[in-house]
């Protein structure tokens, strides 16, 4: 019997900070080491297209978040790891999807407001069109499964409805792709706790798994904690969350004891958080680098994992076409 499909990617926009690797590369890595299913991993580099971004900043990123996926704990061998827009029927079955999506369900999703609020300046058709493409991504290889949080999942919900209307014009092919939903901590930003964790809001929002030791401090430092109001804070407990997730057990405990009754400080808190963060990435760190050093072999590994996930894509788009009627 075959293993369930699941397949995610991310889109090249730098280095990955630590609410992408709690949110998404952390289970990418449990999935695969589980051995429970088939996997595809992609660095979304079409989906970057839609942002205002140079074409030497979007290649340079393009090989930097193939090397942190791979010093992430992403095993080449045992999963399908590719740059999407390497296999061009990516596109080829978005455009057939787009005729078959009422133009006013695009219109609905929540995901084109947003990125429409975050691209004032370049509203472009592919905000838009953008859902048609994600799920492109999913059916071609017929993904059963796509891990998400519960924030995400009407996202995902655009996905099934292409595969409906595929199905219900053309006749039955694509699977009804289900949600994995994912139980993980939600990373608030260090300087606006009550915001999640982003790039876009600065370098001193945000830790990235690649921080150096010195920076995760120095960042830390200036990290909220205390509010006047009293009772524990947003930035206090996000600290904690992340002691919880990369700090030692006994610690958690001491700190979140101590905060409840007022004895804690802050500064023991984020020398002890900064530690704890720049040891657990220590080995990525020195994986990514040596990755990056050496861009020929990971160029290899990116078309060793293109050249299966075409195999997959050129079977989906031959059925495809000969259903809609194309020669």
């Amino acid at each position: 019997m075959s293993k369930p499909i699941i397949l995610s990617g991310m889109q090249p926009t730098g280095s990955l900070h630590i609410g992408n690797y709690l949110g998404a590369l952390k289970n990418w890595v449990e999935l695969q080491n589980s051995g429970q299913y088939e996997l595809f991993f992609f660095v979304a580099d079409l989906h970057s297209l839609t942002i205002d971004m140079k074409p030497e900043t979007r290649r340079k990123n393009i090989r930097l978040l193939a090397a942190e996926y791979i010093a992430s704990g992403l095993d080449p061998k045992k999963v399908t790891l590719f740059v999407q827009s390497h296999i061009p029927e990516h596109t080829e079955l978005t455009w057939i999807f787009s005729t078959v999506t009422p133009v006013t369900e695009l219109f609905r999703m929540i995901q084109f407001k947003d990125k429409s609020e975050h691209n004032a300046k370049n509203i472009n058709a592919g905000l838009l069109t953008y859902p048609a493409l994600q799920a492109a991504d999913v059916l071609l290889y017929h993904g059963a499964l796509v891990p998400v949080g519960q924030d995400q999942v009407q996202h995902l919900e655009m996905t099934r409805d292409c595969a409906r209307w595929f199905n219900n014009r053309y006749g039955h092919y694509f699977p009804e792709t289900k949600p994995l939903l994912t139980q993980f901590p939600k990373i608030m930003s260090l300087l606006e706790p009550t915001k999640k964790m982003s790039k876009s809001a600065g370098e001193s929002h945000y830790i990235g798994m690649a921080d150096e030791p010195k920076i995760i401090a120095a960042k830390l430092k200036k990290a909220v904690t205390a509010t006047a109001g009293g009772g524990q804070a947003p930035g206090a407990a996000n600290l904690l969350a992340l002691l919880k997730q990369f700090g030692d057990k006994k610690m958690y405990t001491e700190f979140t004891a101590a905060e409840k009754n007022g004895s804690i400080r802050y500064g023991d808190l984020k020398a002890e958080l900064a530690s704890a963060i720049g040891n657990y990435f220590a080995g990525f760190r020195a994986r990514r680098a040596e990755l990056l050093a050496n861009p020929k072999k990971l160029d290899a590994i990116l078309e060793d994992g293109a050249e299966r996930a075409r195999g997959v894509a050129k079977k989906t788009m031959a059925d495809v076409r000969k259903l809609v009627g194309l020669r």
